[in-house]
């Protein structure tokens, strides 16, 4: 866990006179596919800036600092650092962030990006460019993060598959393609040239993190290096002098140095994609210019608990200069803190500092209420500055466990530690049970899950039962509904509805967050028409946009009489409607629910939320049920390497699962498998693959998208989750919802 180290006064003057001058300053992060070697990375960095003996870098995982991480040799969180580091005889701070490479991890990847500039892309030289790597390098161009490349593990190209020097060479070469396909798929237009790595300019680093050292092609032609030195290091076994000749740390810190751009330079193509402010404004200038003289503006990346001190907020300064003791604002929270400490990383430890300046990442005690993603702002712009965009996590809680203490009486202790886990890993979900008092944890993944869990056992000491997972669904309709009455319990109010489903392209809009609740509505219904072909009086309409589940409540009434009244209740009771549907009480996905007509009361006490939000709930129900409802469920993307002799073997586990081939490509020695599979069959998968290719095969998964559930397989599952759920085996009608349809 997190302590605190006090530093001398003279190497706190060096670290805060250099974090003033933001040309000497970088933002930077591994981001790989899992056990492609970046944390083994991070420990070699660790030694170069002097903060792990030789001896154990490459082995200490020094930046896997939760018990579990050392236990499981995996990344489970993001951890932040302050290098050290003089290049060109001079001295800079490299903020560094070492994330995790596992699918389910995926969350903590998104929040480190945004106070990343740049992005130190790992490849493990056999895998290549894999799934994982896929997607962080996307999640890294979304987020207009710089990235370069160190190609990894080059022993293993030596010692394994025993290739020759000029084999290893178009290999690399090979690779750099690959990823600048990535690069030429993703990133924004006006980087799609100029961000492709180029090996000549010192762009891709080769080397092997587990041994130390690290090249590029411009320091090997400087030093007369050749790939047939590299063999024979490892074959007549001087590698020790390869990592003392080429420091792995002093090679990736100067390309790092080099080729990813300081806060200042950075900023001013950041700003107008993650901030939706004036850029032309005050407070755009400053944070186009990463300014410390400007206001405060800090985007906060993550929110972690500390045992002794509490919650600890980290995040980036983009504007101003953040001082312990200042008062601040959470737009989120909409509240005001006061600044009680200000720190910055060292790995596990927080070293104490009085101030941090724009361009840094900075790590605060007092803000308590702010969660990943927030903006803080100094309070004299409380309100008069917007938010940072939102951050979207590309994997959804879709496997879930219940807990259930051993002790009831301790059931309030572990609820309480759940609500802090979800506040450190926001792509968990906890949800309480009413009927049956269990608690209900989702992930993104099995592991996920088991890491949460572990973790909640060793902060709690609480003896508890976790359940086998199950996965989450989503109910969805396939046709529109007629008009459904919902009334009100008193009968007074009458509420009328159909529904239908929701176009992907206006999924797409609500999930890139082009389209949000709260913007313009003139500028939401442009949007709609333009792209999605909306129909203008509908978009014109629109009352709530739920971001969480897609789905979408538009008012197509005229000169009705009170409804102005009670709109915030119909809103209420549509979120409320979509969290659980009336197929088996799973979240509602994709739909599109339009209010035709109402009768509202004239006494504002016959027409509270007790009688609004059931009549809308109960109209909008009966409207699902009518329109071919259905269940959906998550597919995983499988990207399957494996010797060509094990295809057959591979692809028949797969169909067993119900799984589906997208691609397949073959190399000389390895073929490459794309496919989909649902979660549902995705737990013995890992096994079965092994098993079947002899242990050669190696493989990703991480989340795809939702599909309908095969019509013959759907009342079944549906039945199967409601008796799960206590609830009645027979599926409800309309009519047990509304007195006649």
């Amino acid at each position: 866990m997190s302590s605190v180290v006090r530093i001398v006064e003279k190497q706190l003057d060096e670290i805060l006179a250099i974090a003033r001058n933001p040309a000497q300053i970088r933002n930077a992060g591994t981001l790989a596919h899992v056990d492609h070697g970046k944390t083994t990375t991070s420990d070699s960095l660790l030694m170069g800036a002097g903060l792990l003996s030789p001896k154990v870098a490459g082995k200490a995982l020094a930046m896997d600092y939760v018990e579990i991480e050392q236990l499981r040799q995996m990344t489970v969180k993001a951890a932040n650092i302050s290098l050290y580091f003089e290049y060109g005889g001079k001295p800079y701070l490299i903020n560094f962030v070492d994330t995790p490479g596992h699918v389910d991890f995926t969350g903590h990847v998104t929040r480190s990006l945004r106070v990343m500039d740049g992005g130190l892309v790992v490849v493990d030289a056999v895998e290549g460019v894999m799934t994982q790597t896929e997607t962080v390098v996307r999640q890294a161009l979304e987020e207009y993060v710089r990235p370069v490349l160190f190609i990894n593990k080059i022993d293993r190209l030596i010692k394994e598959l025993k290739l020759s020097p000029q084999e290893i060479m178009q290999r690399i070469l090979t690779i750099v393609k690959e990823f600048n396909s990535l690069i030429e798929m993703f990133a924004p237009p006006e980087f799609k040239d100029s961000w492709k790595v180029d090996p000549g300019k010192g762009q891709v680093a080769l080397g092997s993190a587990l041994h130390k050292w690290g090249i590029t092609i411009p320091l090997a032609q400087k030093t007369g290096l050749k790939f047939s030195n590299i063999v024979d290091a490892y074959e007549k076994g001087y590698v020790d002098k390869l990592a003392e000749e080429y420091p792995l740390y002093k090679t990736l810190l100067s390309m790092i140095i080099e080729h990813i751009p300081p806060p200042n330079v950075a900023q001013k193509y950041r700003i107008p994609r993650l901030w939706r402010g004036d850029i032309n404004s005050d407070v755009g200038k400053a944070l186009l210019e990463a300014d410390p003289n400007g206001p405060t503006v800090i985007a906060v990346s993550k929110v972690n608990v500390d045992p002794h001190a509490g919650l600890i907020t980290t995040g980036r300064v983009f504007s101003g200069t953040i001082r312990e003791g200042d008062e601040v604002y959470i737009i989120g929270a909409k509240s005001k803190r006061k600044v009680l400490q200000t720190y910055i990383y060292m790995g596990p430890s927080r070293i104490v500092v009085p101030y941090m300046p724009a361009g840094n990442i900075v790590a605060l005690l007092g803000t308590d209420d702010a969660r990943a993603g927030d903006t803080i702002v100094a309070t004299s712009f409380a309100d008069k500055i917007p938010p940072f965009e939102r951050m979207r996590y590309i994997s959804e809680p879709v496997v879930t466990v219940a807990i259930e203490p051993k002790n009831p009486a301790e059931l309030a202790r572990l609820v309480e530690a759940l609500k802090e886990q979800v506040i450190e890993d926001p792509t968990l979900d906890v949800k309480i049970d009413q009927e049956t008092g269990q608690i209900l944890l989702s992930g993104v993944g099995t592991l996920h899950l088991e890491i949460a869990t572990w973790m909640l056992k060793e902060r709690t000491k609480i003896e508890f039962t976790v359940s086998q997972p199950l996965i989450r669904f989503r109910e969805a309709v396939r046709a529109r509904s007629d008009v459904f009455e919902g009334k009100s319990p008193n009968k007074h109010n009458r509420l009328y509805f159909y529904v239908e489903p929701l176009d992907e392209t206006t999924i797409e809009l609500i999930a890139t967050r082009e389209i949000t609740e709260d913007m313009d509505p003139r500028d939401r219904a442009k949007i709609l028409r333009e792209k999605a072909g909306w129909d203008t009086d509908e978009a014109r309409g629109i009352w709530a946009v739920d971001d969480r589940y897609f789905n979408v409540l538009v008012d197509k009434t005229s000169g009705i009489q009170y409804l102005r009244e009670i709109r915030d209740y119909i809103v209420q009771g549509f979120r409320w409607t979509t969290e659980a549907g009336p197929l088996a009480q799973e979240p509602i996905r994709g739909l599109k629910v339009v209010l035709t007509d109402a009768v509202v009361h004239e006494d504002p006490a016959h027409r509270g939320p007790a009688q609004i939000m059931p009549a809308t709930k109960n109209a909008i129900f009966a409207a699902i049920l009518s329109a071919k409802p259905t269940l959906l469920e998550p597919l995983l993307r499988l990207d399957i390497k494996v010797h060509p002799d094990y295809i057959g073997a591979v692809t028949s586990v797969l169909n067993k699962h119900r799984g589906k081939i997208l691609d397949m490509t073959q190399e000389e020695y390895m073929a490459m498998i794309r496919a989909e599979l649902p979660v549902l069959e995705s737990f013995t998968i890992s096994d079965e693959l092994r098993a079947a290719a002899a242990g050669k095969v190696f493989w990703s998964m991480q989340f795809s998208r939702w599909s309908p559930v095969p019509e013959t397989m759907l009342m079944d599952l549906v039945k199967q989750i409601r008796k799960r759920k206590g609830l009645k085996e027979e599926i409800p009608k309309p009519t047990d919802f509304i007195e006649s349809y």
